[in-house]
This record gives structure tokens, C-alpha cells and sequence, in this order.
């Protein structure tokens, strides 16, 4: 395990690597989720394995710092993210990151594209305000002093073993205030962000998920939306062999 000081009084990003090749590829987890527990099965699997591999864990979920002076905005995690990245020495890197953390990554690549040389979003977040089915909009149902009261432990009653597993091991107050930073979404929104990126772009669904809002814009402004049949939002978990394979088209260049 690795660390970076990069957030308020001294509080530590904590991230798992691989060594191998570079480019490296940088893995950031989703809402009340962790990187490695999501994306190291796939990741080390033949198709992907090889390359330099961080799986990062933002803060106030996983293995990271939880500082309560943090702003939790998409904002201030792609900040801290950039941070971590300049202190483990990544550069152009691949960047694969799902649902919540997709949206971080976008913001990311807006801010540093020369951290970013490929972005493979899964299931990522790309408007604010999303349906109220949604784990950010059932967390940020909850005034923060409600959910530091009672509504964190029932929404890990609620949201089921698998996320519940991770989520147990995420801040509530950061989760809150996580939610409500995803929920309130960025200026340009996190789609117009996507659609204006210099770098290769591919956007992972599951089949049996809802499809992507404007697939056919997303096309226009040159993302790639590539479907995994089979597989529900958590893609890497529900399909990992089909996942992968997905990534590495997405990463290795024709």
C-alpha cells in the first residue's frame, strides 16, 4: 500500500499497485465503493495484465484519509486525485473508473489532460440530478444530520451485501457529502466535459442496465459507447472476462 499527503492536515490518499509497464492505468472506484476489491480481479487478468496498475482510493472511502475540512465535490477529488498522481509520478495515463469515480475522472481529464491519455468510463455519471433509483439520490434523501444519525446504517440495510461490504468501510459524513457533490454535478455538467476531451474516450455500459442518455451524441463528439451484455452497473463484477476485454480494446492502441 502507497500513500500521498495531499488533503487538509496532513491527510493521506491511499492507493494498491502493480508494478509493470507504463503507461500506467489508474482505477478509481464508485460511490461507497474501493478500487481494489472492484477492479484488481479484472485488472490482472491476461488481457490487462502487464502494466503499471494504482487502484486509488479517494477520500473518505477505502483505505484513504477521511478529513472532515475535505470539500467532497467532484471538484476537490479530482484535485486530490491529480495530487496523488503527481506525487506517484503518472503521467498519460490509462484511466479506468466507474459510476461516481467516472465523473471525478472527467473533471480530471478536463483539469489535467496530462494526466489522463486514455479515459475508459463505466457507467459513469454524466449529468446531475440523475433518477432517484440511484445510490447518490437515496443518500442525499437524507439531511446530513439525519444521515449521520440513523441513515447510513439503513442505507447499508438497503443497498445489499455486495455494496454494503465496501460502503461499510466509507466515512458517512464523506459519503453524504460525496452524494451530494455527485448529485449537484459540475459547471459545464460532467457530458459537456466528456464531449470536449482531446484524449481517447470510451464509455463501458452493462447490457441490462439502462442505456446511456444520447448515445448518439456522445458518438458525435467521438466517445465510444461500447455495451457488455449480461452485465448490471457493477460491469467489472457482473462480467469480468467480457470487462476486460472491453478495457484492453479501449487502452491498446491499433
Amino acid at each position: 500500500m502507497r500513500a500521498a499527503i495531499v488533503g487538509p492536515d496532513g491527510a493521506r490518499m491511499r492507493w494498491v499497485e502493480i508494478a509493470g509497464e507504463e503507461p500506467a492505468r489508474v482505477y478509481v472506484h464508485g460511490l461507497g465503493a474501493t478500487s481494489a476489491a472492484y477492479f484488481v480481479p479484472v485488472a490482472t487478468r491476461p488481457a490487462l495484465a502487464g502494466h503499471r496498475s494504482l487502484f486509488v482510493d479517494l477520500f473518505g472511502f477505502g483505505l484513504s484519509d477521511r478529513p472532515a475540512a475535505f470539500g467532497y465535490t467532484l471538484e476537490d477529488h479530482a484535485a486530490a486525485l491529480a495530487a496523488t498522481l503527481d506525487a506517484a509520478g503518472v503521467r498519460g495515463a490509462d484511466v479506468v473508473a466507474h459510476s461516481m469515480g467516472g465523473a471525478v475522472a472527467i473533471v480530471l481529464a478536463h483539469r489535467r489532460p496530462d494526466l489522463v491519455g486514455r479515459l475508459v468510463l463505466v457507467e459513469a455519471n454524466l449529468d446531475p440530478n440523475p433518477p432517484s433509483t440511484a445510490g447518490s439520490s437515496g443518500i442525499t434523501r437524507y439531511a446530513e444530520s439525519d444521515f449521520l444519525a440513523g441513515g447510513y446504517a439503513e442505507t447499508l440495510d438497503r443497498v445489499g451485501p455486495v455494496w454494503a461490504a465496501t460502503m461499510r468501510l466509507a466515512d458517512p459524513l464523506g459519503l453524504h457529502r460525496t452524494a451530494v457533490g455527485l448529485v449537484a454535478g459540475t459547471r459545464p455538467t460532467m457530458r459537456h466535459l466528456l464531449e470536449r476531451l482531446p484524449m481517447p474516450r470510451t464509455f463501458v455500459q452493462g447490457g441490462q442496465s439502462e442505456p446511456v442518455d444520447d448515445a448518439v451524441g456522445l458518438s458525435a463528439a467521438g466517445v465510444r459507447v461500447v455495451t457488455v451484455p449480461g452485465a448490471g452497473h457493477n460491469v467489472m463484477l457482473d462480467a469480468p472476462e467480457e470487462f476486460a476485454a472491453a478495457v484492453a480494446a479501449a487502452v491498446n492502441p491499433a
